[in-house]
């Protein structure tokens, strides 16, 4: 290699020595320093390792070639390729072993000179060593050597000559070799393949050539430039790599006619090409002056029958250092180590990295792989975050039917965990409306029923004449306040918000006796203070706190209440309008502002956030004109549209308006699962057709789906059927003639006055088994069942050999579905099948199909054959 770029080599089984090859052979040991500092002498090849000197091989001048001794005796002995074309045994370091010592200095002479290109030593017998050569006229330029083979002087001449007069030493030159092959050409690179001993592929001048030792005056060969460099993957043996200048051919040995792959040519001369021997095809490339070493990921996606499909590619570059790099040499173990040297000798250890592929599974397992190593993320013991997680959350809610109680729709919020109280809102809502919806419609069919659904601010806007005020007494009081007249209206509206019951009694008694039920002191409290029944509001606080679970403030707050006074100017009122906004319950807060406030004015009740929209909104309904009643409805709703409060589906119903909303709601929550049945409730078939709806919809389907809830998204698919006619799927799936491809199913109900239903193909319960093995459209036989033999619409028990046993225990399952053993299947890769009881009998005892000579195995190929349903599994 004198007067050219150095190249490097690791040794094949010794992980600590490489050599780099120039005018002369060095060879160097690597050591860690991580724990140590650098030695004098050494190398620094990269932050923690570094190479010394050990020793200098200068006795082979001329060098263009060197291939390292695969086996592991002796340990460092190359063979080395000279420009006259003489391969020369060499050692780095002293052998004591006497039965290799005679191999150093062996020189293997060809007829006649010229250079040496390439060498390369037989995977599988370590004594072949192949040479190819640049092209002669009257001689081969591949020969095949014997390192160790004993030849007898009348087979293979052999003569000792002299070194020089100075030298006492003989060497050894052979000069015949064991094969010859590539007469009057030129070998540039050539590989032994690893499959087979004798068969060796070789990039000759014009093509590349698979010769067979076993009859070497045949070869097979393909026509190509790309003839350098020839290497095999080493983990499929069937692809091969070449080069020529600056493009990479990849072949596929088994169709050698053309490259199956050819990568992107690079601008300037390619010089090296090598896979990596510890990772499954990966390929890298190096150009001329170039500093980057290019990295070709091959990926493959195998087929069911083990056929692969062309290799999708990811490249990416790595730059193992600043200066230009002259070769490059992977490390035979360690994994992605390679090792690059620049023209002047400078060394670096570098390792490529990975790329990291992260899998996210339905069910929040989190791994990633970086090597070959793989890796699970897992959670903290007091690290509750998977929990909050809405994907756990819609997981554990569909576990529980969460949405899917029609009847009583308020459930619903209990089966969701009962935590939320923007879905306990909600569902309170949807149930209010499909009660009331039912009782409007039985009072007028067809009147107000949809008005239901379309939310407290179409209602509103729908009242037909002015609502006027007029003035009540207080219970409890010596005072009035003015309150609006409650029309048919309002009335629906309180309805909605849970504060009476339906009828025409307007009474809060029952709505104030369920809050004090559930402890809801404060709330309950503030709505009788609002229906200006003071002594009622003292009397709630004074229960919830003697109860022992409300707050004991409570009795504060009633002796506070009891003390009221009219008047405007009164110490009473101005000490409770400065320390009412520091009670910590917003509805105490609102008590205090609603007796402290101006007639028409109650800002302080209407605009606190932190009170429920359904209280503020009835409060509305009872207290503002209807000027003021659609404006504020208008603000609040457009104030929950945009923050994606649930609370407002009371005011926008299932409308445009609400799917805004909804829309809102799922872009900061993700809930697909509460927005596909609530839009499901009782939507008018337009918003059921709002993309955005389809779009949650077919999303939660998916996601029930990947969590192998596949019961449940039947069950969610039913249940949307119901609500939703429109969405009942057309069939899908059905059983087509070969020959006219129509429907069989269609034909026969096609042909009513015949009385051909499904039922005579054998899939139906009935008694009559009628025997048709014809298709009804067109009269061709149908196809015949792999195993009895008889066309397909013959019933299982009309079959020979149909096990009748096996058929009375499938079909004791249940009467009322179609008898699965008489169903056509069939194999979608082979294309053979039969009665579906008759298949799965012979796959129960076989792996292969029934069809003579066929040895597709139809069974394994179904990817989802071993999944379960995972509902009852708990997360």
């Amino acid at each position: 290699m004198s007067g050219t770029k150095p190249d490097i080599l690791w040794a094949p089984h010794q992980v600590d020595r490489f050599v780099v090859c120039d005018s002369e052979l060095s060879l160097y040991h690597v050591e860690s320093t991580v724990n140590s500092e650098l030695k004098a002498g050494s190398l620094r090849l990269s932050e923690d390792s570094a190479a010394t000197l050990l020793s200098i091989n200068s006795d082979t001048p001329y060098m263009k070639c060197v291939a390292w001794y695969l086996n592991y005796d002796p340990e460092c002995l190359l063979a080395v390729g000279q420009a006259n074309g003489r391969v020369v045994l060499t050692s780095l370091g002293q052998d004591h072993n006497s039965k290799f010592k005679d191999l150093i200095g062996k020189e293997f002479v060809p007829k006649h000179a010229r250079q040496c290109n390439t060498l390369a030593w037989n995977p599988l017998d370590s004594n072949w060593l192949a040479a190819g050569l640049d092209k002669h006229r009257a001689d081969f330029s591949v020969l095949i050597w014997d390192i160790c083979s004993k030849y007898t002087p009348d087979i293979v001449p052999m003569e000792k000559v002299r070194l020089s007069a100075g030298e006492t030493e003989t060497t050894l030159l052979v000069t015949k070799p064991l094969y010859e092959l590539g007469q009057n050409d030129a070998c540039l690179s050539l590989c032994w393949l690893p499959r087979d001993q004798k068969l060796l592929l070789a990039g000759m001048h014009r093509n590349l050539a698979i010769f067979d030792l076993r009859n070497t005056s045949q070869k097979m060969f393909v026509n190509t430039k790309a003839v350098q460099g020839v290497t095999v993957d080493p983990y499929f043996h069937d692809r091969v790599a070449s080069f020529y200048e600056g493009q990479v051919a990849i072949w596929d040995l088994r169709k050698f006619e053309k490259p199956v792959l050819t990568l992107t040519e690079q601008p300037k001369p390619l010089t090296k090409v090598a896979w990596c021997p510890t990772r499954t095809g990966l390929l890298a490339t190096l150009t001329r002056d170039s500093n980057i070493i290019r990295l070709y990921d091959m990926q493959h996606t195998p087929t069911p029958i083990g056929d692969e499909t062309e290799p999708t590619i990811i490249e990416r570059s790595v730059q193992p250092c600043e200066n230009y790099i002259a070769s490059f040499a992977w490390h035979p173990t360690s994994q992605n180590r390679m090792i690059v040297v620049t023209p002047n000798r400078t060394m670096s250890d570098f390792t490529v990295f990975e790329r990291i592929s992260l899998a996210w599974s339905p069910v929040t397992s989190l791994m990633w792989a970086c090597g070959r190593h793989l890796y699970e993320c897992t959670e903290e013991e007091n690290d509750n975050s998977l929990e909050k997680d809405i994907a756990t959350k819609m997981r554990l809610r569909a576990l529980s039917r969460y949405g899917l109680d029609t009847e009583q729709v308020w459930r619903n919020h209990i089966l969701a965990g009962n935590e939320d109280p923007q879905l306990k809102s909600l569902w309170y809502t949807l149930h209010f409306m499909k009660q009331y919806t039912e009782d409007i419609d039985q009072k007028s069919p067809g009147n107000k029923g949809s008005l239901v659904y379309a939310g407290i601010k179409s209602i509103v806007k729908s009242s037909l004449g002015m609502v006027e005020s007029s003035r009540h007494n207080w219970s409890g009081l010596d005072k009035q306040t003015d309150i609006q007249n409650l029309n048919e209206e309002r009335i629906l509206a309180l309805q909605l918000c849970g504060w009476i019951k339906k009828g025409t009694d307007v009474d809060v008694g029952p709505f104030l006796n369920s809050l004090v039920q559930e402890g809801e002191w404060e709330r309950a409290a503030a709505v009788a203070l609002f229906n200006l029944d003071i002594r009622r509001a003292i009397q709630i606080l004074n229960e919830g706190a003697s109860s022992g679970k409300g707050d004991l403030n409570l009795n504060v707050v009633a002796m506070a209440l009891s003390g009221y006074t009219d008047e405007k100017n009164s110490l009473w009122r101005e000490m409770c309008s400065t320390l009412r906004l520091q009670l910590n319950n917003p509805y105490l807060c609102v008590m205090f502002a609603f007796l402290t406030s101006e007639t028409g004015s109650y800002d302080g009740v209407l605009y606190e956030n932190k009170v429920a929209v359904r209280d503020r909104v009835a409060f509305a309904c009872k207290f503002l004109s209807d000027t003021q009643l659609n404006r504020y409805i208008e603000k609040l709703t457009n104030e929950m549209k945009e923050a994606g409060n649930l609370e407002g589906i009371l005011l926008t119903g299932l409308t445009k308006d609400g799917v805004d909303l909804m829309e809102s709601y799922v872009d900061r929550t993700g809930d697909v699962q509460t927005a596909s049945y609530c839009m499901l409730q009782g939507s008018p078939l337009d918003v059921l057709k709002d993309e955005r709806v389809q779009y949650w919809i077919e999303n939660y389907r998916n996601l029930l789906d990947a969590w192998r809830f596949w019961h449940k998204r039947a069950e969610f698919d039913i249940h949307r059927s119901k609500l939703d006619p429109s969405s009942k799927p057309l069939a899908q799936v059905f059983v087509s003639c070969n020959f006219c491809g129509k429907s069989i199913s269609y034909s026969c109900s096609a042909v009513p006055h015949q009385g051909r239903g499904f039922s005579q193909y054998g899939v139906s319960g009935s008694p009559t088994k009628s025997k048709v093995t014809s298709c009804p459209g067109c009269r061709k036989p149908l196809p015949r069942c792999a195993l009895c033999l008889i066309n397909m619409g013959t019933p299982v028990s009309s079959c020979p050999g149909g096990s009748k046993s096996d058929e009375k225990v499938d079909l004791s399952k249940d009467k009322k579905l179609a008898q699965f053993n008489n169903w056509f299947t069939w194999c979608h890769n082979c294309r053979h099948g039969g009665h579906a009881g008759h298949m799965l009998s012979w796959f129960r005892d076989h792996a292969e199909c029934p069809v003579s000579a066929c040895t597709c195995k139809c069974m394994q190929l179904d990817t989802t054959g071993n999944l379960v349903p995972a509902e009852t599994v708990q997360p």
